[in-house]
């Protein structure tokens, strides 16, 4: 089969790709790329295309192989979204000197706060922020997970109004 056949077979057979495009990625502009991609391929290993199969089944394959092998890239690819303003940029050349003294006075403050809790809510908050699990927590304290979730949700908001400038 020659160049321009192949291309003009190409061609006749393309525009049921689109929609199926559009299903693999909800998305316009990414379905407008994995089109073009496919059609790229195609014509790119033309020489693969055996003469007599199914021209649509052969770019369905195509481009379904190309979408799985682009979602199993970004999903290895841990992508993070900022949307933080970037405020605190301005004044980037100040410098910040850590102050221990402050930071110890800080934390006595903070489990000043912790021991101060009644002691429903200071057992569980201080078995959580010894690092156990919330099944762990409950087993420890014979007392149901609902219950031990409830009481470390709590004793969390009773911190907070008590150190109100953390």
């Amino acid at each position: 089969m020659s160049t321009i056949e192949f291309n003009q077979m190409l061609l006749n057979n393309a525009e049921f790709l689109k929609p199926f495009a559009a299903t693999l990625t909800r998305d316009n502009e990414a379905a407008k790329d994995l089109f073009q991609e496919t059609l790229y391929r195609a014509l790119a290993n033309r020489d693969k295309y055996n003469v007599g199969t199914n021209i649509k089944a052969w770019l369905y394959t195509i481009m379904r192989n190309i979408f799985i092998n682009n979602y199993r890239r970004r999903s290895k690819q841990s992508v993070v979204f900022d949307n933080t303003p970037n405020d605190f940029l301005l004044n980037l050349n100040q410098g910040a000197v850590k102050n221990e003294a402050i930071a110890n006075i800080n934390m006595k403050e903070v489990q000043e706060a912790i021991f101060n809790l009644p002691e429903i809510f200071k057992n569980p908050f201080l078995l959580y922020y010894d690092g156990f699990k919330y099944h762990e927590i409950a087993e420890i304290l014979n007392e149901p997970l609902g219950t031990i979730k409830s009481r470390i949700h709590f004793a969390r908001k009773l911190l907070k109004t008590h150190i109100e400038r953390f």
